[in-house]
Order: structure tokens, then C-alpha cells, then sequence
């Protein structure tokens, strides 16, 4: 290719021979004519980005948590794998990742086999993961663990949150049966954490919605309410009113979550209060949860959820366990 094209230009365009859209090596580069001094000009004059040594990208491909793995693809041994959150991610459960990580990316969560070592740069948090061949899979290029592996996995971290979480949305894909996947839990005794796993593994449940939703069913059950219901239909007649986040039908409670990405604006907010009136004019008590009231040392839910189902006790005169 000819530098002297690209001059006035911002960003390179489809005269370019190598993809805009997904990272490439410099030996690729030099398979299709591109020198490495001409690599050097590109990347110096930020036509490409390199996020990684020997891999390549164009800058308006931007970064995001596909490229990052991709780009460690490209040029790790070929026995490494994506594991965990990230993994999930690839497998299709979007709010498996960190809070706002879609903003703020992480470095990739890659594990190499025991007595391998682990890699050592900036793209990569990485370590050494006992895996056999079925705990393995290929997602578009990236060995990946399998969903039922990175449930696992995710379940076995040291709070028992970033647990229900993890194991709710990987229970959603419907990859696994739960039955499947508390079958192997005793693969890992004597594990890091699988004390957790045991403790959290039976209470999965994937018709969460939302990390916020799996943590505040968790709190729920700590308190001991009746058992609790995700994504309870409630009708008036033969008319669908709502769907409730986590609810007992027999004691007429419910729980919701309102994250912000959902329930911030003002109709979004509106939309709430509507469908929430409705449902207590069906004779329920309805208390609705923001992160603060589960997250951090201000966090208040069990007291809330302990008082809301009082307060339906006394209201409806229901004696329930």
C-alpha cells in the first residue's frame, strides 16, 4: 500500500487489505505486502492501535471486550483458555461482566493448565485452572470453558453475591440443567471457595433477570421469607398486569429490583408506578430496591423485606411460614 493515500485521511478505509473490524499479527500484515516499517508509520501516526505485542488494529475498530479477546487469540500458546466472567460473556450471558465493565474493560480473565505458567501482559489476568478436554469449547476462534465449567467456575469465588449472580445467568443460557450442574459440584472439593459453591449451587435459579435481581432473591432467602418466586405473573381477569421480579403469591409480597439502566428515566420511572399501583390494587405489597439498598455498608434490604412482609401479614391476615 501506498502511505502517501493516506494523507488528509483520519482513519484508513476499505483500500486497506487487512480487516477494519477485528485485530490482525504483524505477520499477517506482512502476508499482505505491509512492511514492518510501514506498520511502524501506521501505528506511530494512529491509523492502528496495538494492544498487545504483534497484534494490530485499526483505530476506529475502537476496544471493546471481544477485541481484547480476539487479540490475545492471535498470539497465545495454544493452550490457553477464557475463563469465567469473560467467558460467560462469549457464551452469550451479557451481564455476566463486572459492574460498567462494557465501559471500563478488564483485563481477560485467561488460565493456562496446571505446571504451564500463566501469561504476563496487559491484556491478560491470568493464572494456572485445572481443566479436562470436555471442559473446553471453541466460541468463534477462542477456546473458551464450556458453560457448564464457567458456571462452576463463577460459583466459586469468595462472596456468596458475585456467586449467585454468576451461576443465575449462566442457568439462564439453558445450556445445563441445574440438575447437571449440582451434580458436579463435588468435582471441586477441596477447591478455593467451592465452600461457597455447595452453600449457593442449590439456590440458583435461572429466570433472574439481572445480577441485582439474584442478589436480592439471596437476600430474601436469608431472611427467611416464604420461598421466593422469579418473574411471578400476576392477572387481573384474564389480563396480564405485571411480572414481578421475586414475589410469594400466597403471602401477596414482592420484591423488585430497579437498576439504573432500566428504571432511571422519567418514563421509565413512570411505567414502575403504574404497573406497581396496579398490582396493589390486587391486594399486594410491592417494595421496590435500588443498589444502595443492597450494596455496601449503608445496605438495608433485610430490614426492608422483613418489614414488607409484615406489613402483608398484617394487611391480608396471612399466616405463611
Amino acid at each position: 500500500m501506498k502511505l502517501d493515500d493516506l494523507e488528509g485521511k483520519i482513519f484508513l478505509d476499505s483500500s486497506f487489505p487487512l480487516p477494519l473490524d477485528r485485530p490482525f499479527t504483524s505477520a499477517q500484515a506482512r502476508a499482505e505486502g505491509i512492511t514492518s516499517p510501514q506498520l511502524t508509520w501506521l501505528h506511530s501516526n494512529g491509523f492502528l492501535r496495538s494492544p498487545i505485542k504483534s497484534v494490530y488494529l485499526a483505530s476506529q475498530a475502537g476496544d471493546s471486550t471481544l477485541l481484547r479477546c480476539q487479540s490475545l487469540a492471535l498470539v497465545v500458546p495454544e493452550d490457553c483458555v477464557v475463563c469465567d466472567r469473560h467467558a460467560g460473556w462469549l457464551l452469550g450471558a451479557e451481564m455476566v461482566l463486572a459492574p460498567n465493565e462494557h465501559i471500563e474493560l478488564q483485563p481477560i480473565s485467561v488460565f493456562r493448565p496446571s505446571g504451564f505458567g500463566r501469561l504476563r501482559n496487559d491484556l491478560a489476568d491470568s493464572g494456572e485452572r485445572n481443566l479436562i478436554d470436555s471442559d473446553v469449547i471453541e466460541v468463534g476462534g477462542i477456546r473458551v470453558t464450556s458453560p457448564i465449567r464457567t458456571a462452576w467456575d463463577l460459583g466459586r469465588v469468595r462472596w456468596t453475591d458475585q456467586a449467585i449472580a454468576g451461576i443465575d445467568v449462566m442457568l439462564g443460557l439453558g445450556l445445563f440443567s441445574k440438575e447437571e450442574f449440582l451434580d458436579g459440584v463435588e468435582r471441586f472439593r477441596r477447591t478455593r471457595w467451592v465452600t461457597v459453591l455447595r452453600a449457593v449451587a442449590p439456590l440458583g435459579d435461572g429466570r433472574s433477570q439481572s445480577p441485582g435481581e439474584s442478589v436480592l432473591r439471596l437476600r430474601w432467602i436469608e431472611v427467611h421469607l416464604p420461598t421466593p418466586h422469579p418473574q411471578l405473573e400476576v392477572w387481573r381477569d384474564e389480563q396480564l398486569i405485571a411480572i414481578l421480579d421475586i414475589a410469594n403469591g400466597e403471602l401477596r409480597y414482592a420484591a423488585e429490583y430497579d437498576g439504573a439502566e432500566w428504571h432511571s428515566s422519567p418514563e421509565q420511572r413512570e411505567h414502575d408506578r403504574r404497573r406497581r399501583d396496579a398490582v396493589r390494587d390486587e391486594n399486594w405489597v410491592v417494595d421496590a430496591f435500588v443498589a444502595e439498598n443492597l450494596f455496601g455498608r449503608k445496605q438495608n434490604a433485610e430490614a426492608m423485606l422483613r418489614n414488607g412482609a409484615a406489613e402483608a401479614r398484617r394487611r391480608f391476615g396471612r399466616g405463611v411460614a
